[in-house]
């Protein structure tokens, strides 16, 4: 679980690197499918993660308004603040985590119970599942997309 955290982490920024050479104007297009824009996509992910990790620990989730971080600067700066706090849940991650029950208080009204485990692999597969739009993005924009291969990312040394 916590590779494919690093992994998650690795690829995004490997996006904002090739968000770089593309014009704001782009990032920001409304596109079909997906979330909206590259850029919102890219918030939108690290918006997930940092609310559904809170959540877990019984902290209140944050409302942040995209409005405001409507740049590939202040996305980043976004996930730099954010990243600390899930970075260390991650790295704390126990087998005992795994099967905790999860009673979502904002399962308007009703409570729905799943376990940690799901929960945290939820959040993994969301950034995956939204880095494959960037990927059909990335192409109608001309550009090559992020390699979503995590073979030779060098996430687990092999062992003689």
């Amino acid at each position: 679980m916590k590779t494919f955290f690093q992994y998650n982490w690795m690829v995004r920024e490997q996006w904002y690197q090739w968000c770089e050479d593309v014009p704001e104007e782009e990032l920001l297009r409304e596109r079909i499918g997906g979330a909206g824009s590259i850029l919102y996509t890219l918030y939108h992910i690290i918006d997930v993660e940092c609310s559904w990790i809170r959540v877990l620990q019984g902290k209140p989730d944050i409302q942040d308004d995209f409005m405001q971080f409507r740049s590939l600067a202040k996305v980043r700066m976004l996930d730099a603040n954010y990243r600390p706090e899930v970075e260390e849940f991650v790295m704390a991650w126990e087998d005992s985590m795994e099967s905790r029950p999860f009673c979502d208080p904002r399962a308007g009204g009703g409570i729905v119970t799943d376990a940690w485990g799901e929960v945290v692999r939820h959040v993994i597969a969301h950034q995956i599942h939204h880095l494959g739009q960037l990927s059909i993005w990335a192409r109608e924009v001309g550009k090559k997309p992020v390699s979503a291969n995590v073979i030779g990312k060098q996430l687990i040394s092999p062992k003689d």
